[in-house]
């Protein structure tokens, strides 16, 4: 299978690998002239060949357009921050698994020292959906979203009208004996929809933090019985979204 590259854009036919992604097609890939890739702007795609690898940028003459596939769903993630291995290993499969937008939150839970750290991360987060979505074939990398309190994450962008919410697509999850279960309240999406998915840290929300979701219109739901860490938290909730969608 070829590998997916991102470019920053296509110039009439051809197209320019730069900064770390060349670094690493040219150094550890061993690209050279002749040899084809796929390439990505996050419009379209195109069969690609290599022209020349320098030390900084690879140049490309587009071969072939290839379809598009847009996604069925649009999901965006509000993920608490948590240890960054378990943390990061989370922006790995909710990349693999579709989310469209990430938004790191500083739930009153998350350690303090992490959310200090958390800035200074974000670079490397970003390379991490960027080599998520190369490898998964994605037509861009999820947009990742500067550090938020849960608070005003849950009302900007993402506000929602009852009539949305009964749609079930703002849910935060809870470990609530009383939340409904993720499959009870989410009916299946139509294809477009959006669906927004909040996760709180080890420990949970907060009772405050649970109390502002619902006055924003965000539904509580339960991935069961079990606690569960925050990044399988994240992945058995996607694939359950992914499933209710039929993929």
């Amino acid at each position: 299978m070829r590998r997916r590259f991102f470019v920053d854009r296509f110039v009439g036919r051809r197209a320019v690998l730069q900064g770390d992604a060349a670094h690493h097609a040219g150094r550890v890939l061993r690209v050279a002239p002749g040899q084809i890739y796929e390439l990505s702007d996050g419009s379209a795609v195109w069969l690609a060949r290599v022209e020349a690898a320098g030390r900084d940028d690879v140049e490309f003459s587009l071969v072939e357009q290839l379809p598009a596939a847009l996604p069925k769903l649009s999901t965006a993630l509000l993920l608490s921050i948590v240890k960054f291995d378990s943390f990061e290993w989370a922006l790995e499969k909710a990349t693999v698994l579709g989310v469209a937008e990430i938004v790191p939150l500083a739930a009153a839970r998350s350690e303090k020292a992490l959310l200090a750290a958390a800035p200074k991360r974000s670079r490397r987060w970003e390379k991490i959906l960027l080599q998520a979505a190369q490898q998964s074939r994605r037509l861009r990398p999820p947009v990742l979203a500067p550090l938020e309190s849960p608070r005003a994450a849950f009302l900007q962008p993402f506000r929602a009208t009852p009539a949305e919410n009964s749609l079930g697509r703002l849910l935060f999850f809870s470990e609530s004996k009383d939340a409904p279960s993720l499959r009870s309240v989410l009916e299946r999406p139509s294809p477009g929809s959006r669906v927004v998915l909040a996760i709180g840290p080890e420990g949970g929300w907060t009772a405050e933090e649970r109390v502002e979701a619902l006055r924003a219109n965000w539904a509580e739901a339960s991935l069961g019985e079990y606690v569960l860490r925050t990044e399988t938290a994240v992945a058995t909730a996607l694939a359950v979204v992914n499933y209710a969608l039929g993929e």
